[in-house]
C-alpha cells in the first residue's frame, strides 16, 4: 500500500491543475483512467477565455487566473499560454436586451468591451448577415484570448512533478473506502492510503462519491457538439474573432488550423461516458451557421462531443464534503473549467490546507461561501 498526503482522482484540467499547487505542500499523487490528461472534457474544449459566460463568481474566477496564462510560472516563465484573439458577440433585434444585459455584466471585469453595429460587426467577420433578419449590434471583447488545452494540461503536468508529484495513468478507481483517518483507494495496479482524497473525477464525480459513501452534490453532465469546416477558399479567417450569439438557442464559431469550428451550443443530459457528437446537433450546428452567414457547410472535416458538467447553481464547486472527512469536491467546472482554472486551483489549494483567502480573489468578488459544497445542501 502506497502512503501519500493527497490523492487527486482525475486528470482534467481542475485535477492537474490543483495537484501542482498542493504538490508544494504535501506528498501528491494523481490519478487518471484514461492514458492522457484530459481525455474527456479538458481536451475537447473550444478553450477560449472570455467574460461572455456564467456568473458573476464565474467571472471573478476568470479574472483571476490570468496571472497564470499571462506569465505562467516555471521553465517557461514570461511564455503566455493564450493567444491574442478578440471575441463578438452578437444579437437580433429580438434579442437586444440579452446583449444589454451582457454588456453591463462584462464591465464589471472587463475595460477592453465596445459596442458595435452592423457595419463594424460586418468588417469584423465580412460573411455576417446583419440588418433586418440578421445582426443589429454586438459587443466586441479585445481582452478575449484563444488558450491551448494540451500546452495548458502539460504545463501544469510539469510543475506537478517538479514540486515532487506523481502523475498515474491508467488508474481507474475501482474501490474507495475510509479507514480510521485515511481514504483507501484500490486501483487496478496499486492500492492507497490517503489523508485527503480530492475528488476532481468530472462527470463521474458523483459516481466516485456514491462509491465513497459520501453525499453526492447532483452534478449534470451536458453534451456539446462541436464540428470544424472549411472555410471559403481564397478567405483567410485566421483573424476573425471568437463569434457567439448573445441568446442560447444560437451558436459559437472561431477559425482554428485552417478550419471553421462551430457549436450549436446544446445541452443535452448524457450519462457519464466517452461522449460522441449527435447527428442532429452536427446538422444543427451548420444550420445555424448558415442561418446567421453567408457562409455554406459543404464538408464536414471534424467533429467531436465533450461533457459539461454543472452544480445547480452552475459555479465550480471546491472544499471539504460535509459529511465526510478528509473528502474534497473539485468539480462542477462546466463549460469554463480551463479559463477558471489557476483561480480555482489558488482557492483549493487555500481551502485544503487552511491557508488565508487569497487576495488575488477576493479582489475580483470570489470569495469562499460562493463554491464550497455545504451552499448546495441548503
Amino acid at each position: 500500500m502506497k502512503q501519500v498526503d493527497i490523492l487527486v482522482i482525475g486528470g482534467g484540467i481542475a485535477g492537474v491543475s490543483a495537484a501542482a499547487r498542493f504538490a508544494q505542500r504535501a506528498s501528491t499523487v494523481l490519478l487518471e483512467r484514461e492514458s492522457a490528461l484530459g481525455y474527456h472534457s479538458s481536451g475537447r474544449s473550444a478553450t477560449f477565455y472570455h467574460f461572455g459566460i456564467g456568473d458573476d463568481a464565474v467571472r471573478g474566477l476568470t479574472a483571476a487566473s490570468r496571472f497564470f496564462f499571462a506569465n505562467p510560472p516555471g521553465e517557461e516563465a514570461g511564455s503566455p499560454l493564450w493567444q491574442e484573439k478578440s471575441a463578438l458577440f452578437f444579437a437580433t433585434s429580438e434579442t437586444m436586451d440579452q446583449l444589454e444585459a451582457l454588456e453591463t455584466e462584462m464591465r464589471r471585469f472587463s475595460d477592453n468591451i465596445s459596442r458595435v453595429g452592423p457595419a463594424e460587426m460586418q468588417a469584423i467577420v465580412p460573411v455576417m448577415k446583419v440588418g433586418d433578419g440578421g445582426a443589429v449590434a454586438g459587443l466586441v471583447d479585445t481582452g478575449g484570448r484563444k488558450l491551448d488545452a494540451d500546452l495548458l494540461l502539460q504545463k501544469n503536468m510539469r510543475l506537478l512533478r517538479a514540486a515532487g508529484g506523481e502523475v498515474m495513468f491508467n488508474a481507474c478507481v475501482t474501490g474507495i473506502v475510509r479507514e480510521g483517518d485515511r481514504w483507501i483507494v484500490d486501483t487496478p495496479d496499486q492500492r492507497y492510503a490517503a489523508r485527503t482524497v480530492v475528488n476532481a473525477a468530472g462527470a463521474w464525480a458523483d459516481e466516485l462519491a456514491v462509491m465513497a459513501g459520501v453525499r453526492p452534490l447532483g452534478l449534470t453532465p451536458l453534451r456539446r457538439t462541436i464540428i470544424g469546416f472549411d472555410p471559403p477558399q481564397g478567405l483567410d479567417v485566421s483573424g476573425w474573432p471568437f463569434l457567439k450569439t448573445v441568446f442560447d438557442d444560437g451558436f459559437y464559431m472561431l477559425p482554428d488550423a485552417g478550419l471553421l469550428l462551430a457549436s450549436p451550443m446544446d445541452v443535452t443530459p448524457s450519462p457519464p461516458c466517452d461522449v460522441q457528437p449527435d447527428d442532429y446537433e452536427m446538422a444543427l450546428a451548420a444550420w445555424r451557421v448558415e442561418e446567421a452567414t453567408t457562409l455554406s457547410v459543404q464538408r464536414i472535416a471534424a467533429r467531436w462531443a465533450g461533457l459539461r458538467t454543472f452544480v445547480a447553481d452552475k459555479v465550480p464547486t471546491a472544499g471539504f464534503a460535509p459529511d465526510a472527512p478528509g473528502f474534497f469536491w473539485l468539480a462542477g467546472q462546466g463549460g469554463y473549467g480551463l479559463q477558471t482554472s489557476p483561480a480555482m486551483a489558488l482557492a483549493a489549494e487555500a481551502l485544503l490546507f487552511g491557508l488565508p483567502w487569497p487576495e488575488l480573489l477576493s479582489e475580483h468578488g470570489v470569495e469562499p461561501h460562493q463554491i464550497r459544497p455545504e451552499r448546495l445542501f441548503g
